[in-house]
């Protein structure tokens, strides 16, 4: 059932996954992408390794507020432009931790994924009262910023994107889920639309369209950030990267591990960008032995002490 946290005028979909009396989990889903991008497989495996799970929509994405139409260029363009096209940075962290207040948490582990896992650093970073552990996957260091960005993408696979034209049918959008999955997948991976015909049907039951929205997503990657570094980030922080991601290179999760004072860095070979099946008990496991470890670290005004 989708709840709403508000951040001032700024509505933000959530919905309770399961776990309930578990460790409390908060999942951020990458750009432009709905809560429903999160496999229901993964899900089980988390709540199966006794965490409360909660996922939501980022602004500008699935059932959360979309803001007004802005003359804005691609999402590549936005990502190196120097003014901010809608909002801060700043303002996607405090929309996660709206989703916190709205639930009664005074703290959760955050697990982030794609530009969630750049929102999940920053948030760590803001915020580090409510943050008690951070895991990014297939995430970019938040330090970076402006051309330095580029030296972590994979560019030649953006014009695959640009390519994409389906119809906006039931159809077609299924299509387009299974033509980015496979941009986003592991070289030699083989995906098809079982692996996301999940997202697309709960995106229509609740009159969502992932990828079609290039103005939203440019808002969001346009974000800028005037915060601190990451080696500011206390929580205990697991970085998690698939060697075959032909979106991000590997050298991302590398710097944020370096970046962040006690990170544990994970790569895993045959894994891409897309949260396939292969990886979901994995990824579990490494977010069960995160969250033990946070336990055992003692707390000094609600924050982790190493």
């Amino acid at each position: 059932m989708t709840r709403y946290a508000h951040n001032g005028e700024i509505r933000i979909a959530f919905e309770d996954l399961g776990g309930a009396g578990g460790d409390p989990l908060l999942l951020v889903m990458g750009l432009g992408t709905a809560r429903f991008w999160w496999p229901d497989g993964l899900v089980a495996e988390l709540v199966g390794r006794g965490f409360h799970v909660v996922a939501y929509d980022q602004r500008d994405a699935g059932q959360s507020t979309h803001l007004p139409q802005r003359r804005v260029g691609p999402p590549i363009k936005a990502l190196l432009h120097r003014e901010t096209p809608a909002y801060s940075a700043e303002d996607l962290t405090d929309d996660a931790v709206a989703v916190l207040d709205a639930l009664g948490w005074e703290g959760a582990h955050l697990f982030g994924h794609s530009l969630g896992g750049l929102v999940a650093q920053r948030t760590a970073i803001r915020h580090p009262k409510r943050v008690l552990s951070l895991a990014t996957s297939s995430a970019v260091p938040s330090d970076a910023k402006g051309l330095r960005l580029l030296r972590y993408l994979r560019l030649a696979c953006l014009p695959r994107f640009a390519r994409l034209h389906y119809p906006e049918t039931p159809q077609g959008n299924l299509d387009l889920a299974v033509a980015v999955a496979r941009i986003l997948a592991a070289p030699g991976q083989h995906i098809d639309e079982h692996d996301v015909r999940e997202f697309v049907d709960k995106e229509a039951a609740h009159q969502v369209a992932s990828f079609r929205e290039e103005r939203a997503q440019s808002r969001q990657i346009g974000a800028k950030w005037h915060g601190g570094p990451l080696a500011r980030i206390a929580a205990p922080t697991l970085v998690l990267h698939g060697e075959g991601d032909p979106l991000l290179r590997v050298a991302a999760a590398r710097d944020i591990a370096a970046a962040v004072p006690g990170a544990r860095l994970r790569t895993l070979p045959g894994v891409g960008h897309f949260l396939a099946r292969d990886v979901w008990a994995t990824y579990a496991n490494e977010l069960r032995a995160l969250a033990d470890r946070a336990d055992e670290q003692p707390q000094i005004n609600g924050v982790t002490q190493r």
